[in-house]
């Protein structure tokens, strides 16, 4: 069983949602090691515990605490740290409001540059589409589209080298990019950006597709040719 860090809680996006839709996704393959005030607990040596990070928290301390997560000459762990724990063979997974940073303060550039996106907004939440533009490890076994009702996320993509598989479509979002790859030095990192809603996450699509990205993370899968 791997042992896989979770980081979650923030004031838009309560933990609840991801320990009542994605800790029953662990199964007998992961354990889900939960935390919710990183501010006060992650350190650099903490990370290198984990093979995986799956990240689902926007720069919030908490959800009662709308402080920011990062800050400068206080957090340990910011987006200088992320980038160099997955240089040197970790893995990391941004979903939905992993991915709600944006501005260039307390190490938000660092971060931003790391997973390759910037936020931008959302319209309310609507019906969205999402559909699968190639064939990836991460879309194996998951339909051509389906439909969810979420928030659809509107971004502006950083890295050059960001690696496609899956796009989002709704009559207020227009079409967006859902679901990317990076490799970064000797590591992994994957971008998903539904996920707001527990009915999203009990999803037999959006579970397949992110179990497939901790697999994918963790080299479980190689590459599509």
């Amino acid at each position: 069983m791997q042992k896989i860090l979770v980081l979650c809680d923030d004031i838009w996006h309560p933990a609840e949602v991801i320990e009542k839709g994605m800790l029953p996704l662990a199964g007998d393959a992961y354990e889900f090691d939960v935390v919710k005030a990183a501010k006060d607990i992650l350190t650099p040596e903490m990370l290198e515990e984990y093979p995986l990070i799956i990240c689902c928290k926007s720069n919030n301390v908490t959800s009662g605490n709308s402080a920011p997560w990062f800050e400068n000459t206080v957090t340990e762990v910011m987006g200088a740290e992320f980038r160099k724990y997955v240089e040197r063979g970790g893995a990391f997974l941004s979903v939905h409001s992993g991915n709600v940073f944006m501005g260039d303060g307390d190490g938000i550039k660092e971060y931003t540059e790391f997973v390759g996106n910037r936020f931008l907004s959302h319209p309310l939440r609507c019906g969205v589409t999402l559909r699968k533009e190639k064939e990836h490890p991460i879309m194996q076994g998951v339909e051509a589209r389906f439909d969810i009702r979420d928030e659809h996320y509107q971004m502006e993509i950083l890295a050059d080298d960001a690696d496609v598989f899956l796009t989002s479509v709704s009559e207020t979002g227009g079409i967006q990019i859902a679901g990317y790859t990076r490799k970064i030095g000797d590591g992994r990192l994957c971008v998903l950006t539904p996920g707001h809603t527990l009915s999203v996450w009990k999803n037999e699509q959006f579970q397949r597709i992110f179990l497939n990205a901790v697999n994918w993370c963790l080299h479980g899968e190689e590459d599509a040719e």
